[in-house]
């Protein structure tokens, strides 16, 4: 899908975009934001092992987001306690430009798990917009330790039924 500035498309994640998925979340303020990260979210080693493992999980949906044949980001389906959740990455220069809400309103196309859930860290407004642009509904918060920041934030929770 074409949003106003950049041909999005999903492809499904492979393990030679790792290398560039892991340079995106080592910039500070998106760390910052995402707040709920690996203990050492700088150990490339032990991310690479991580997502290589995740890749072959069948009950995890990862897909790679590619902005005008670049790499922007990802963006992936996973079960946690019994619900889908969803979980998205946007490399920095690609903030602002609508590439994560056109690659979750395609992915939502893909991946057709209902209902799924979203959580977001009480103060990464962008982040909550593109959930609600997507048609996800607010509907709770919860507490957690948050690596990134070392202590425990409020985070909101969203819901996407149809």
């Amino acid at each position: 899908m074409k949003n106003n500035a950049n041909e999005i498309q999903l492809r499904p994640t492979v393990v030679a975009d790792l290398d560039v998925l892991f340079e995106f979340q080592l910039d500070p303020e998106a760390r910052h934001l995402a707040a709920f990260t690996s203990k050492d979210s700088t150990d490339k080693k032990a991310y690479l092992a991580k997502y290589t493992k995740l890749l072959a999980d069948p009950t995890i949906n990862n897909q790679t987001i590619i902005a005008d044949n670049e790499i922007a980001g990802s963006i992936a389906k996973f079960i946690m306690e019994g619900d889908a959740e969803i979980t998205y990455w946007i490399d920095k220069s690609f903030w602002g430009k609508g590439v994560a809400t056109t690659a979750l309103k395609d992915f939502l196309t893909l991946e057709t798990t209902r209902p799924i859930f979203g959580r977001v860290a009480f103060d990464n407004l962008g982040s909550q917009k593109v959930l609600e642009n997507c048609g996800f509904v607010k509907t709770g918060t919860d507490k957690g330790f948050a690596n990134e920041r070392q202590t425990e934030i409020e985070e909101f929770i969203y819901r996407l039924d149809r």
